[in-house]
């Protein structure tokens, strides 16, 4: 009897730091990071189409111009955060005004922002629990100006570190 338990025992210790090895993965991909792909133009320039980048699961102290990946009618958007809750926001003459002031974008914009308003998505101010998105690619860009504010609760954790291709692998704008 004792000849049999010893290799399961073995075995046993065999296996332990491979299902150690495969528990701690899986925990930090559910709830630490993990990596997600770009999907589309709408980041461009600062983010090209099939680029991947490292998404910070446990990150939800959102600052204006974050780029945050968040959920949309089951597709996963990624972003810039322009408003914060509590401010207005407007573009005016291709500048971004935050409650009256003038504000600099200090990241690569494909093209110019039109004219537009907080008031146009039938808001005055942004309620607590939401965000203004915009993606960088101004004219081809599914963002706020069409969807509407992005719930806190739809933002799944933010990125600043791209990892392919590796010519543009480091920290993004």
């Amino acid at each position: 009897m004792e000849a049999e338990t010893k290799p399961k025992k073995n075995l046993f210790k065999e296996l332990l730091p491979y299902v150690i090895i495969i528990l701690v993965v899986v925990l930090i991909r559910t709830f630490i990071m993990t990596p997600v792909q770009v999907d589309g133009a709408s980041m461009y320039p600062t983010l090209e189409d099939k680029e991947i980048l490292i998404l910070k699961k446990y990150d939800h102290s959102f600052k204006r111009f974050d780029v945050i990946v968040f959920d949309y009618k089951g597709s996963r958007l990624i972003k810039r955060i322009v408003g914060l809750p509590g401010e207005t926001i407007e573009y005016k003459n291709n500048k971004l005004y935050v409650d009256g002031e003038q504000v600099a974008e200090n990241f690569d914009r494909n093209a110019d922002t039109e004219d537009f308003k907080l008031e146009d998505i039938g808001y005055d101010v942004i309620p607590e629990g939401k965000y203004f998105v915009m993606g960088d690619n101004r004219t081809n860009s599914t963002d706020s100006r069409i969807i509407g504010l992005v719930d806190e609760d739809q933002i799944k954790g933010s990125t600043n570190l791209s990892i392919f291709p590796f010519d543009k692998m480091g920290t993004i704008n």
